[in-house]
């Protein structure tokens, strides 16, 4: 299994960038489609108008730095919270026999919390700006 663990810096890599493109291409199509009628999505949801802003910036920017690996557990929160918003307001009132309504948005609830949890690993920006050296340990004699 230690070999499993040496990939564990890759795996985050991987899958930060993957879920970033699928973030950053859901918010363009939102504000491709154009706000007004995202807000329209929104508030059809019950969800005040204002979302749709939040929505496309935390899809396109959180997208984009995670992709970097900046700032990754705030983003990876805040897109968890994002996506069970969507699931409890938009998906899952569809009843759960309609997979084709919430497996992206549970999927990519899942995966940003997996990297809130874990963290952006050794391959990012957090890393080099925030990693904290490890003290020396001392020399058995």
């Amino acid at each position: 299994m230690d070999f499993l663990e040496r990939l564990r810096p890759f795996t985050l890599l991987v899958l930060r960038i993957a879920i970033g493109i699928i973030f950053i291409y859901h918010g363009y199509e939102k504000y491709r489609h154009g706000v007004t009628a995202t807000k329209g999505i929104m508030t059809g949801a019950g969800l005040p108008g204002y979302f749709a802003y939040i929505s496309i910036a935390l899809e396109l920017g959180g997208g984009a730095l995670l992709i970097l690996g900046f700032l990754t557990r705030i983003i990876g929160a805040l897109l968890t919270i994002e996506m069970a918003v969507a699931l409890a307001r938009v998906h899952l009132p569809h009843g759960l026999t309609k997979v084709g309504g919430y497996e992206l948005p549970m999927a990519l609830c899942v995966a940003s919390l997996a990297i809130a949890t874990f963290g952006a690993g050794k391959a990012s920006l957090d890393y080099a700006f925030f990693a904290r050296p490890k003290p020396l340990k001392p020399k058995n004699k």
